[in-house]
Formats: structure tokens, C-alpha cells, sequence
């Protein structure tokens, strides 16, 4: 079976900027370095006394100052810099910002992550852990599917394009299961409207991830007794927050030392925002390129291994 992307589906990734913007995007920047590289006059370079910063999964300034203005503030006095929130409408105008040094950090997800990375040697600063964050494969609690093979063939239900918990944390799961997301099965996007669309059988299976479906459960009145997971994920990377590789190293290092010893009030300042509950419990840790490589594979899986 060959793996045909609907035209709904189509028009998702256009609205996503996922394959349009990131072939352009591509294109627009520099051949990218690896960290050890920078070069050494980096380190001779000032500190700015302001530093911009974004979150790549909120749009418009209005969501970016209810929820990360308390942040913003206690940011600054932990770094001693001015912080000045800095809107963006998806990762891919954060990533030109940051490589056009417009755009000093930025708090990000996975997915994210290893397009900006790859595109801008985006420097990880630390990352910022989400307890619970895992990816389901859940389906009808009367189906007769009861395991991973038995969706070959099959309609899956996901949440958005490149969305890292409902879309490549599934495909890692199916992909682990010996599925081939480009042959194997059909993927509908499906958004807030995913469990409703297996209650009513317009899908066979649907991957999405644990919070997302706790959410959906309490939004549509449903109850778990509706479904049947049959396959839960690993635990998927953490967010982080990213710097731009304009910054001195020094910089880098301070900023790192200082979010690390200062860890609790930042979280605390973060959960004031009112749309920042995925990280209850939260913690800093380092930040390891290499931890994001299941990204990556879900990419590459699904085709898209040229926007790394």
C-alpha cells in the first residue's frame, strides 16, 4: 500500500509551515556547524544587556505575556539582564530570528528542536522535564485489534503535523513495532477531535499523547473505560531552552550555571502561567544532543529527513 497524504493533510502541513516554510527555510541558512566548532572569535564578543526571548509554541504576544511574563521577570533578575518577551508565530520564524541573532533564547519542544538545530546550531542550554510525557496507542474498547500488527492496513488517528507527542512519538512506537509509516497503515490528522473520531469509528487506532488525551477525556466526557491502550511509548525528550549561536560562550555558560542554581523559583515562575501545567513537577537537566535522535528517526521514517 502506498502512503498518499490526503489532501486535508496536505493543507495542515502548509498551515504548519512544515514542509513549504522548512524547505525555505533550508535555503535561507548558512551550512550550520557543530557546537565544537564556533569559532573562537565567539568568545570575544560582548555581552548583550538585553536578551530576547521566545517559546516556539505560543502565539502572538498577548498568550506570550499572560503566561511567561512572571518568567520573564524572575529570568531577568536570575541572569541580571533585561529579558524582553519576543513573539513568534511558529518555530520556523524563531529559528530565522535566532540565526539572524534577533532572537537570543527561546524555550522549545523536541520536534522543534532538532529542525532548529540542524538549521541553526540552535546551542541547548538545559532542559526542562515534563513528567508523564509519553506517547498511547489506544483504540475502541470493543475493537478487535489488540496489538501493534494488527494496524497494518489501518487508519490511525494523530494529533498534528510534527507535533512531538501526537505524531512522531506514535510513528516511533509503530516504527519499533516493525511499521513502515510511508506503506503500512493511513494517517488522519485529526487535532481535538481525535477521540471522538474513534468512539465513532472513523478511525481504527488513535497515537497522541498521554496529557493530550487526559485533556481530551475530560473536554468530551469520555471515561478510559471508552478505550484500550495498546501500546505506550518511552519517555520522550524534554523541552529546552536553546540559545543563539551569536551568543559568546561565556554567556552561554553563565546562563546554564545560573538557570540550574535557580532552578525552583524559575519552574515556579513558569507554573504561573496558566497554560504551563505540562510541567508540574518539572525539573532542569542537561541537555544532550544526542537524547532527540528518536526525533530524528521519526522524521526521517515519515519522509522528512531532509528538513535535518
Amino acid at each position: 500500500m502506498e502512503f498518499h497524504l490526503p489532501l486535508k493533510l496536505q493543507k495542515i502541513m502548509k498551515r504548519r509551515h512544515f514542509v513549504g516554510l522548512s524547505l525555505l527555510f533550508v535555503g535561507s541558512c548558512s551550512t550550520t556547524v557543530n557546537q565544537s566548532n564556533r569559532s573562537s572569535s565567539n568568545l570575544a564578543v560582548s555581552e548583550p544587556e538585553t536578551l530576547e526571548f521566545a517559546v516556539t509554541d505560543v502565539k502572538g504576544a498577548e498568550d506570550l505575556q499572560q503566561n511567561y511574563q512572571a518568567f520573564r521577570t524572575v529570568l531577568g533578575e536570575v541572569l541580571e539582564k533585561k529579558i524582553e518577551l519576543f513573539p513568534v508565530d511558529n518555530y520556523i520564524a524563531a529559528a530565522v530570528a535566532l540565526q539572524s541573532g534577533q532572537l537570543k533564547l527561546a524555550l522549545t519542544g523536541p520536534s522543534e528542536y532538532v529542525i532548529m538545530r540542524a538549521r541553526t546550531n540552535a546551542v541547548p542550554i538545559i532542559a526542562i522535564t515534563r513528567p508523564d510525557y509519553h506517547s498511547l496507542i489506544l483504540v475502541r474498547a470493543n475493537s478487535e485489534i489488540k496489538s501493534l500488527a494488527q494496524l497494518k492496513g489501518k487508519t490511525i488517528g494523530m494529533w498534528e503535523v510534527g507535533a512531538t507527542g501526537g505524531h512522531l512519538g506514535p510513528i516511533k512506537i509503530l516504527m519499533d513495532a516493525g511499521l513502515n509509516p510511508q506503506s503500512d497503515f493511513q494517517i488522519s490528522m485529526l487535532g481535538k477531535k481525535g477521540l471522538q473520531a474513534i468512539k465513532k469509528q472513523q478511525v481504527d487506532a488513535l497515537g497522541i499523547g498521554l496529557n493530550r488525551y487526559k485533556d481530551l477525556l475530560t473536554i468530551d466526557g469520555l471515561s478510559t473505560k471508552d478505550f484500550r491502550i495498546i501500546a505506550t511509548g518511552v519517555p520522550l525528550p524534554s523541552d529546552l531552552f536553546v540559545a543563539s549561536s551569536n551568543l559568546p560562550n561565556t554567556l552561554v555558560e553563565k546562563i546554564r550555571t545560573r538557570l540550574v542554581e535557580n532552578q525552583d523559583k524559575l519552574i515556579e515562575a513558569i507554573l504561573l502561567g496558566k497554560a504551563n501545567d505540562k510541567y508540574q513537577g518539572a525539573k532542569l537537566v542537561p541537555a544532550n544532543d544526542s537524547d532527540y535522535n528518536m526525533i530524528r528517526e521519526a522524521y526521517k521514517a515519515i519522509g522528512q529527513g531532509n528538513v535535518l
